[in-house]
């Protein structure tokens, strides 16, 4: 990546380090289709091997969206992070051929904590679910610093 202080060139940094590796998203067809700093959206759209027994979208699909969307989001600011708690309200059901799209902000971050809002709907603006999320860092970066490599260089550190 190349060093930059800008937080949307970091967000979008994170999220192309990420998506490579991110085999769940993919394999569920989700497509990452927009990040920034706090927030991004994700979006998938239900296939036939995601209908339950009531012929609508089994829940652990929705939330594997709202859960995806939030990864992105809080992994935005060169701060590898993880979830610590997640929760979801199931509002309406999803049906076969539904594109879903989940919104992820965030809301608050201090320290080492995170909380972000998702909201999954459907291609039509009709809520699906509210997904809440507690993020944790892990003290790890995606990149180096600019500032860190220039006082490490300084001190005659590699």
């Amino acid at each position: 990546m190349k060093k930059s202080t800008d937080p949307q060139a970091m967000a979008r940094a994170c999220a192309d380090a990420m998506w490579p590796d991110d085999r769940a998203a993919q394999s569920i067809g989700i497509s990452l289709d927009e990040v920034g700093p706090g927030h991004a959206t994700l979006s998938m759209r239900v296939r036939d091997d995601m209908v339950n027994g009531h012929g609508t979208c089994h829940g652990g699909f929705i939330f594997a969206l709202a859960d995806s969307a939030f990864a992105y989001a809080c992994n935005s600011a060169n701060e590898r992070a993880v979830a610590q708690h997640c929760s979801i309200s199931f509002l309406r059901p999803a049906q076969l051929g539904h594109k879903l799209i989940a919104i992820a902000q965030e809301r608050s971050r201090a320290g080492r904590s995170g909380v972000y809002d998702i909201t999954v709907r459907t291609g039509d603006g009709t809520p699906v679910a509210e997904f809440r999320g507690n993020s944790r860092n892990l003290g790890e970066k995606f990149f180096p610093e600019p500032h860190r490599e220039a006082a490490r260089a300084a001190h005659g550190e590699e």
